[in-house]
């Protein structure tokens, strides 16, 4: 059955913007909690779908492994009784690491986030993509958000027990949101500015994923009580020399192995979906 609506959320308000003062349940480095505004948010976006007709609600969800994005999205996945997979490829973005300084982090398996969200599915779907931890510059990141979509969609409609999901949800960063709404509709340009908690819906218009879908709503707020906080475009990054500023690494990851990156399914299977 072909997914004829993607809808795109970021996650909710972070702890780490009120406070130095916190600590991540996972222990991963850069894996902050939402505030109690943020946990707010997650509420107005499970009431929100559940508001909707059940013929538009979405039927499976695809969330970065980070914390905030799961405690976003548990709660709707709570009240349409449906599963979280965890897909690397909706992950945050990190600009290159700085030279000496180590690697990024990368979460955990959905086997280890499950102790953490109940409603993550450990079996059924392996991560399509694996971001670098040595970081993405910004053309990088966008061939990441395509390529996770080019993946994604297609296991989604052909591999996924029942093979019903039309509808389906994506969890994610402030950046990812941008880049994987930019693939769907085909435009690397697109002003887009994602705010906590926004929506975006996207609609197939033809065959194939990257530039088949048309976007019906673009970063939405009007499901959240108090409207759009932090939003963030691509036109905040710092930039020198025409590039993106590169980021430090995590302390003690100095000369470690990055372990694996980029899409993890053969081409060639991709190209038989």
């Amino acid at each position: 059955m072909p997914v004829k609506t993607v809808y795109i959320m970021r996650h909710g308000f972070r702890l780490n913007w009120l406070t130095t003062d916190w600590k991540s349940p996972t222990n991963l480095p850069r894996d902050p909690p939402l505030a109690a505004f943020g946990e707010t948010q997650a509420k107005e976006v499970a009431d929100y779908f559940l508001s909707l007709p059940e013929d538009e609600r979405p039927t499976a969800i695809w969330s970065s492994p980070y914390y905030r994005c799961l405690q976003t999205i548990a709660p709707t996945a709570e009240a349409l009784g449906i599963p979280i997979f965890i897909e690397h490829g909706l992950s945050e973005w990190y600009s290159p690491v700085e030279p000496g300084t180590g690697l990024h982090p990368r979460p955990g398996s959905a086997h280890s986030l499950q102790q953490h969200c109940a409603h993550v599915s450990p079996e059924g779907w392996q991560s399509v993509y694996l971001p670098s931890r040595h970081g993405e510059d910004v053309p990088d990141f966008h061939d990441r958000a395509a390529d996770t979509l080019r993946a994604l969609i297609p296991l989604a409609e052909k591999t996924l027990p029942e093979n019903k999901h039309e509808r389906i949800l994506l969890m994610s960063h402030a950046a990812t949101v941008i880049g994987l709404a930019r693939a769907l509709c085909g435009n690397r340009e697109l002003p887009f500015r994602a705010g906590c908690a926004s929506l975006t819906h996207a609609r197939r218009k033809e065959d194939g994923v990257v530039g088949a879908f048309e976007i019906v709503t673009l970063g939405s707020g009007k499901h959240l009580k108090d409207g759009l906080q932090r939003d963030w475009g691509f036109e905040d990054i710092q930039i020198a020399d025409g590039k993106v500023v590169n980021d430090k690494g995590v302390p003690g990851t100095e000369g470690k192995d990055p372990g694996p990156s980029g899409l993890q399914i053969p081409v060639e299977q991709l190209a038989r979906m």
